[in-house]
């Protein structure tokens, strides 16, 4: 008996080390674990079925949620909410921008557009993962994704997209005429913006446009219709930030991209890439500022400014684009930039109160 179970570990192990070997890596080693219990009849070390933890992370909701219905939050990337968070922070930037000077930012708008965001992520990705189903499969990272994975047929993605972008028109619907009409015209940019990494090394500003809509749609949703003083700046300040986050996030398939015939700006840079995104960097940088001058915004959003600068410099000198775990902390990273962003809007937009006092005391004095 002692025998035959040191037999049966023995040609486990062989089994595991010759993909390991042949250089296959995880995947491989993943296949052959598999191979291994079910090629010996019985489990090593499984007593009893196993129980799912529940955790706060994202990816621990999904993987509590019902089976049938994680599919589905994978390819929402709700596992993953750092995208949802870029493209709902340069909403809150404009709500927050709009708000009446020493007011907080209207509590219901930024719910909505959160509510926005979430749908029209998941839609993004969706419909992401349709045009690149068949790219998906040959690139490590993305082969696990739902549709190229096969737990999800295209035609029950598009039935699901369906579903989210019927959601969001609610969402949309609940806005002013005009801010309805401009969330309408982004519908373009969401479905084509997929494409452009077969068409060009700029896939990045292509998202950029896409990612930073909000810019423009949380101001007419306050204020009911685009001030092109604030607006564009801070809507070009978005564009910048992406091209940053999205070129540090290229990097870290530039190798699959290359033999798969897709393109970016990670590749197109390639050991420049510093040099770009310092230039990407002080571009957003003077555009916030614009922002700021235009707006009238006080002491607490330079402060903020400065702070983002300096968040920017760290990212940037200390990216090392040849490792995809250092890519993935940096992109990751710019959800705090966006928060410190939003935070300088908002206490710069309570000091103003501060100051309309202080000149009106003042004015008071002189007139006595």
């Amino acid at each position: 008996m002692l025998a035959a179970r040191g037999a049966a570990l023995a040609g486990g192990l062989r089994v595991l080390t010759r993909p390991w070997l042949r250089g296959s890596g995880a995947l491989a080693l993943a296949r052959a674990a598999g191979a291994l219990r079910a090629g010996h009849g019985r489990p090593l070390a499984e007593p009893g079925p196993r129980r799912r933890r529940l955790g706060l992370s994202a990816a621990a909701v999904v993987n509590s949620a019902p089976r049938p219905l994680q599919p589905y939050l994978r390819l929402m990337r709700l596992d993953k909410p750092i995208g949802t968070w870029l493209l709902y922070l340069p909403c809150t930037w404009s709500i927050g921008l709009a708000a009446e000077p020493g007011c907080f930012p209207d509590w219901y708008m930024l719910s909505l557009f959160g509510t926005g965001a979430v749908l029209m992520r998941g839609a993004g990705c969706t419909i992401n993962d349709m045009w690149d189903r068949d790219y998906d499969k040959k690139v490590i990272r993305t082969a696990n994704r739902p549709i190229a994975a096969g737990d999800i047929s295209t035609f029950q993605s598009f039935i699901f997209l369906g579903g989210q972008l019927t959601l969001a028109l609610g969402i949309l619907l609940c806005l002013n005429y005009y801010s309805i009409a401009l969330g309408a015209a982004s519908l373009l940019l969401v479905i084509t913006y997929p494409l452009m990494k077969r068409i060009t090394y700029w896939p990045q500003l292509a998202l950029g446009l896409t990612f930073n809509w909000g810019a423009l749609l949380g101001w007419s949703a306050i204020k009911g219709s685009c001030d092109p003083s604030i607006c564009l700046p801070l809507y070009f300040s978005g564009i910048m930030w992406t091209l940053i986050y999205d070129t540090i996030y290229a990097h870290q398939d530039k190798r699959d991209d290359a033999l798969i015939g897709l393109k970016s700006t990670a590749l197109r840079f390639q050991e420049n890439t510093k040099q770009w995104l310092s230039g990407f960097g002080v571009a957003m940088l003077g555009a916030l500022s614009l922002v700021g001058v235009n707006s009238g915004q006080t002491a607490p959003y330079y402060t903020a400014l400065a702070a983002v600068g300096a968040h920017l410099a760290h990212q940037i000198y200390t990216l090392d684009i040849h490792r995809p775990e250092d890519c993935w902390d940096k992109f990751t990273s710019n959800r705090t930039l966006g928060l410190v962003v939003l935070l300088g809007i908002v206490l710069g937009n309570l000091w103003k109160e501060k100051k309309t006092d202080e000149a009106k005391k003042s004015i008071d004095r002189i007139e006595n």
